[in-house]
């Protein structure tokens, strides 16, 4: 990376807290998706500074309420698209990052989760990590290229999307089939960090299953059908397809072992009329099953409905419906193309340690830019600590460092 670009960032890398401040202070909390308008107009006018051509690109109405239903029209998806072409070059390099946030909940060490306090070289608050603090790197980057009058290598594509916390569906999943873009590399900047590059994720399919009782009154219980105590049969009867799917391995790169998980009754609830002195006509409960990057969503979903029913007609009296909340793909690309290798040099020459290559545990969007468009793909952002949980944060020296990543990329990497 030519030396201007980089004490560039040197000099104002105390400007990355108040650029992340501003940022997480618009809480675009995802379920519902608030205050979307006001965060792609401030990343449109950021982009616009950084030297970029941008623009806000919304899906239409209509497909927004067959997904959305009667939530689009008060909370309504909106995605930020910037470019930069660079004469001469003939290829495109394009950056994805989301700026919708998990909601938030319990006592944060700071009080307010959207407050942005530094302390012993951390920010804090939700979106920090996850991943608005890859935006204000990126941010960054671009503001030290145009300050410089030092050009990318390749012509720049930058899409912040909506609802990456959900399904996608109408961020970088809508961009990738409708969007003007054009890219031949994609870095998704998140799913790896620090020393280690993204390669890949896991995928996901999140099912609810309801388990259907009879009500009776609760000095009566044998005239009911208790549909809690079935709920819970069927759940302890789960622990055997986990040890069953324990035995299926995938192992990433950097020598790191993966097997599918299941997380049971992330959300969980009865039916109407419930009271303590009524039988509970009706359970439910959520199941969420990751699933590994030599797996496929379909045959997964498959199999555990499959394993649900069976197990569901050895418990007496257990009635079941099964529906989908939603799915996402694995992915994972061998890192051996000069892409690949480029990103590798990039980290090591600022991180100073040898890079390695590893596969999310989590799912992002990485899957939408390898499988729609067929283009070498990898994840890298400055992470963080607490993604989804209390006391999120960021490491500003980790902010620093990806910010000099992302530059040196786009000024050594030819394509």
């Amino acid at each position: 990376m030519p030396n201007l670009v980089h004490d560039y960032i040197k000099a104002h890398a105390q400007s990355l807290a108040p650029r992340i401040r501003e940022l997480i202070a618009i809480q675009t909390v995802n379920p519902p998706g608030r205050d979307y308008a006001a965060m792609t107009t401030l990343l449109r006018r950021r982009l616009q500074e950084a030297g970029l051509d941008a623009r806000i690109l919304v899906p239409a109405k209509s497909l927004q309420r067959a997904i959305l239903g009667p939530q689009a029209d008060s909370f309504p998806r909106a995605n930020v698209l910037g470019t930069r072409r660079v004469k001469g070059a003939r290829r495109t390099l394009h950056f994805n990052a989301h700026f919708d946030v998990v909601p938030v909940g319990g006592d944060w060490k700071h009080g307010t989760p959207f407050s942005g306090t530094v302390e012993a070289g951390w920010i804090y608050g939700r979106g920090t990590a996850d991943m608005k603090g890859s935006i204000a790197s990126l941010l960054l980057a671009l503001e030290a290229l145009r300050a410089t009058q030092t050009p990318p290598l390749l012509n720049l594509e930058v899409s912040f999307t909506a609802d990456e916390e959900t399904d996608s569906l109408l961020g970088s999943g809508w961009l990738v089939q409708h969007a003007p873009i054009s890219p031949d590399f994609a870095v998704v900047m998140e799913g790896g960090e620090e020393d280690s590059i993204g390669c890949g994720h896991n995928g996901v399919v999140w099912l609810e299953v309801t388990v259907h009782g009879r009500a009776s009154h609760g000095s009566r219980p044998d005239l009911g059908v208790n549909a809690l105590e079935k709920m819970s049969a069927l759940v302890l009867a789960l622990e055997d397809y986990k040890r069953r799917i324990a035995r299926r391995v995938f192992t990433a790169p950097d020598g790191s072992r993966r097997t599918p998980t299941i997380n049971v009754g992330g959300e969980f609830a009865q039916g109407p009329g419930g009271k303590i002195n009524t039988v509970p006509a009706l359970a439910r409960f959520s199941i969420d099953r990751r699933v590994l990057p030599r797996e496929r969503v379909a045959e997964v979903e498959r199999e555990l409905r499959v394993f649900l029913q069976n197990a569901a007609k050895r418990i007496p009296d257990c009635q079941i419906s099964i529906s989908k909340i939603s799915e996402n793909h694995p992915c994972f690309s061998k890192p051996t193309s000069p892409f690949f290798k480029a990103m590798a040099r990039a980290v090591e020459s600022v991180r100073g340690h040898p890079s390695t290559f590893g596969v999310s545990t989590g799912f992002n969007d990485m899957h939408f830019f390898k499988h729609h468009l067929d283009i070498p793909t990898l994840g890298y952002g400055p992470g963080g600590r607490n993604e989804h949980a209390i006391d999120e944060r960021a490491r500003l020296r980790d902010l620093t460092d990806c910010a000099q990543i992302y530059a040196n990329l786009m000024t050594e990497f030819a394509g």
